[in-house]
């Protein structure tokens, strides 16, 4: 498979204890980003049967939307949270997108909590600008 190259102000670092969720089985990591000084947000795993505060959907044919040129608007470039809300991103098409500090792969769906502040960046596939800038607040 092959990766378009990541841009993004500062680099993609593992945080601990993040899981992936799908369909409500652990499925990898997902990692934080940021240098040394800047605070590093955690999450959480969610049930998928909870409500989320922020819920997204990626279409089926986003992928081949985009290939064609067709941009995708489906999260904002930057989002705000707070600690405590809960994100829901179900990916419907037939490959993975990378949504900010997460990956969701085909037909799965990534359910998190924000458990502590800090501010996540990184690309985001489906977005014009082909970056997310996601800021947990306190």
């Amino acid at each position: 498979m092959t990766r378009a190259p990541r841009t993004r102000r500062r680099p993609l670092r593992p945080a601990a204890g993040v899981a992936l969720v799908v369909g409500g089985v652990f499925g990898g990591v997902l990692v934080g980003c940021g240098d040394d000084d800047a605070a590093q947000p955690e999450t959480e795993v969610v049930s998928v049967s909870e409500s989320a505060t922020f819920e997204y959907v990626i279409p089926v044919g986003a992928g081949e939307a985009l290939d064609a040129g067709t941009p995708l608007e489906i999260l904002p470039a930057e989002l705000e949270v707070s600690v405590g809300d809960t994100i829901r991103i179900e990916n419907q098409d037939d490959r993975g997108h990378t949504v900010g500090p997460f990956f969701v792969g085909a037909n799965e769906t990534l359910t998190q909590r924000f458990s502590t502040p800090g501010e996540f960046e990184g690309v985001c596939t489906v977005h014009p600008s082909g970056q997310l800038v996601l800021v947990v607040n306190a």
